[in-house]
């Protein structure tokens, strides 16, 4: 063989070598940056959490996926429209939510990685409770208590006037967001899509729900319509739009959800429409968002299973030490009150016609056997098939256990105080401060008094209005009629539930 030949094999070799050398580079440096794009922007997987009370403040129950909002799109909103936003406040506490340290989010806030982060609500958004002894005091937090200071509609109502002005385009947004951080150029082209796509589901879902909250008596903090949502979202084809008048209004109060154990197979929701906890789990995610396609089965079974034996909170105030007074409240509780609240009592979980309780109807006659028959047909065929939603026509006996946090009272919220439940109705407060969690510890509620805490104002509850009637559970049979001291004696005895 030649020197020349030699030499022509050689360069071959070397160049072979070096497009071999060239495709490993290429494959690895490809194969790095799947890694990397991959971890940042890993498709539909929820943040997790090994604990489970962090699991129920932050963890998904399927809500932040298909109804999900781009997190740092929905973080520089406070700052961007900041005009929006209840007086005093510049962040989502404005609305009464409870914003921890070291979390990007509030609680009741889940947080999705897909592509881009979302945001979605969860379980704890309706059920994360505060309490303080004064305006200067530091609140007490408390899991699976209503979430008394947290006003939902005037969430979305922020939400949608964001999504109205003239400054939420993807340029304007995406400047804001990257105040707090550069944004890739992938992230930048995925985000315009995403803001676009807020905007148009957000005014979409305005337009639907303003069928029946144009007109409507604010919920106000604390409360919430729980299944007229349902008729224009998930129902919306068969509504059209149209909502007859009867049933417009549906508001209730957030209730607690400890202690589920020995609530199942009572009647379930203050109309008493479900007995099974596990599918009131399911239909409460899907109020939060969630869709049949996505809601967390696996999830929300953790939360119902830690549920069932979670108990209810101690009352934190001092007590009278009066042990003749306790004694006395016990025998009178007994007597008036717990063959209907104690859990083993003939009649508890059991639903009272409304003509016989005389609370206000609308909460009732919002769910129908329409909706009912709606529900049913939603579930058919999947995991968690509807099997129990009934239509009833009263309002359900729920046990009392943690009463003392589950102020204000009735099912929609109406009545600020145990020892104003106890008076004759037409005697009890016919407007009211709420929404601050600032406590009345002697008469067992929170003060009607205080206007504003920490810069967030109160919102004014006026009975009078529809849906908001403090009617009903009056007479001697609910103990209305028994003197002052009896009635401070059964108060003493009911902070022990």
């Amino acid at each position: 063989m030649t020197t020349q030949h030699t030499m022509q094999f050689t360069d071959e070799g070397g160049r072979r070598w070096r497009r071999l050398r060239n495709g490993i580079a290429g494959a690895l440096s490809a194969l790095f940056v799947f890694l990397l794009l991959s971890s940042r922007y890993a498709p539909n997987r929820p943040v997790t959490y090994e604990g489970i009370e962090d699991h129920f403040r932050y963890g998904t129950i399927g809500a932040d996926t298909e109804s999900g909002l781009p997190l740092r799109v929905v973080q520089v909103l406070p700052r961007m429209f900041h005009e929006y936003l209840p007086a005093g406040r510049g962040d989502y506490t404005a609305f009464g939510f409870i914003q921890e340290p070291g979390h990007p989010m509030p609680i009741g806030f889940s947080i999705r990685r897909r592509f881009i982060d979302l945001v979605g609500l969860n379980c704890a958004v309706c059920h994360v409770g505060s309490v303080r002894a004064s305006e200067d005091s530091a609140p007490l937090r408390y899991l699976a208590m209503p979430a008394n200071t947290v006003d939902l509609q005037g969430y979305f109502e922020f939400l949608f006037r964001c999504v109205e002005d003239e400054r939420f385009t993807p340029d304007l947004v995406i400047d804001e967001m990257e105040k707090d951080g550069a944004l890739f150029p992938l992230e930048r082209l995925t985000y315009r899509d995403a803001i676009e796509r807020m905007k148009n589901g957000l005014l979409r879902q305005r337009d639907r729900l303003s069928v029946f909250t144009l007109g409507n008596p604010p919920p106000g903090p604390g409360r919430v319509d729980t299944f007229n949502p349902y008729k224009t979202r998930q129902f919306a084809d068969y509504y059209k739009g149209h909502i007859a008048d009867e049933e417009r209004i549906g508001t209730v109060d957030f209730p607690s959800i400890w202690n589920q154990g020995p609530r199942e197979g009572m009647h379930l929701h203050w109309d008493g429409n479900n007995t099974s906890a596990s599918e009131r789990s399911v239909s409460a995610a899907f109020g939060a968002g969630a869709t049949r396609e996505d809601v967390d089965l696996p999830r929300i079974a953790r939360i119902h299973e830690w549920l069932a034996g979670l108990p209810p909170p101690a009352f934190p105030f001092e007590r009278d030490p009066d042990a003749v007074k306790l004694g006395r409240g016990q025998a009178l509780y007994a007597q008036y009150c717990a063959s209907c609240h104690a859990i083993g009592g003939a009649d508890v979980g059991r639903v009272v016609p409304i003509e016989e309780i005389g609370t206000d109807e609308h909460r009732l006659n919002s769910y129908t056997r329409t909706l009912r028959q709606l529900q049913v047909s939603y579930g058919r065929g999947y995991d968690w098939e509807f099997r129990h939603f009934q239509k009833t026509h009263g309002y359900a006996n729920q046990p009392l256990d943690g009463i003392w946090a589950r102020a204000p009272y009735l099912h929609n919220g109406s009545v600020p105080t145990l020892w104003d439940l106890l008076t004759p109705a037409e005697r009890r407060p016919a407007r009211f401060y709420r929404g601050h969690d600032v406590y009345d510890a002697v008469r067992v509620g929170f003060r009607v008094d205080v206007r504003e805490v920490d810069g967030r104002r109160a919102f004014l509850f006026d009975t009078s209005l529809p849906g908001n009637g403090n009617q009903g559970h009056t007479g001697a049979r609910y103990g209305t009629e028994l003197s002052d001291s009896d009635r401070w004696a059964l108060i003493e005895y009911l902070k022990t539930l």
